[in-house]
């Protein structure tokens, strides 16, 4: 930033198993939207790598990063970024069509993955007309479209009153618990933690915590 560095992130090394539902704890400005962001290859770190199934993708062009997060990943964002001229279903089905399914198969597809967050009913109804709650499960379905392998959601309940946050939280415990699909979430509300398998402490830009900096919970999930 001008002459000013930031180091956003520093020395942070974090591994997330395959069907954790791992939550990015921190404070705001600690780094843990940033590394939200680099695991989910929308940014790019300046130094290090990033592993998925045992493929090093840090090195992939953007072209060949952006097919990775268009098939294989699905984003969550706290602002929901859903399109207010397209209904609910359309926003779903938006990322199904850019894979090249035909529309017929795009449009089943958007149903099902609506009805996995319970809002099949909503279907024909536009941003402006749904819940926050709801706005945020619409963003739900639309990063389920694809059958991703990994979740990411950075602050899904951030903008939620308490029952919608807990609504979007179980929503995203359910789908983790039923289809097997990890979940990598971020927050800075302790009360996250109970849906965790995995806590994963971020503070000034490095992992804090006891131990090796990860708290495996995984026989503490509700």
């Amino acid at each position: 930033m001008g002459k000013v560095e930031v180091r956003a992130l520093h020395d942070v090394s974090v591994e997330v198993s395959q069907g954790a539902m791992a939550c990015i704890m921190g404070r705001s400005g600690s780094g843990k939207s940033t590394l939200l962001r680099q695991l989910g290859l929308i940014d790019m770190p300046t130094a290090g790598l990033v592993w998925l199934n045992g493929q090093e993708v840090t090195g992939l062009s953007e072209r060949q990063r952006g097919e990775l997060r268009l098939r294989r990943l699905g984003y969550v964002f706290q602002e929901y970024a859903l399109l207010p001229e397209l209904t609910a279903a359309e926003n779903v089905y938006l990322p199904a069509m850019m894979t090249g399914q035909p529309p017929r198969r795009c449009r089943s597809r958007a149903m099902e993955v609506l009805d996995k967050v319970e809002l099949r009913h909503r279907a024909h109804h536009r941003p402006r007309e749904l819940s926050g709650g709801e706005q945020q499960r619409v963003a739900i379905a639309r990063a389920l479209v694809n059958n991703p392998e990994i979740i990411f959601a950075d602050e899904p309940t951030a903008n939620l009153d308490t029952a919608s946050a807990r609504t979007v939280m179980q929503t995203l415990c359910r789908l983790n618990q039923s289809l097997g699909v990890t979940v990598v979430f971020v927050s800075h509300d302790p009360d996250d933690a109970q849906y965790a398998t995995q806590l994963i402490h971020v503070a000034d830009g490095k992992l804090s915590g006891a131990g090796d900096h990860t708290d495996d919970l995984s026989e503490a999930q509700p």
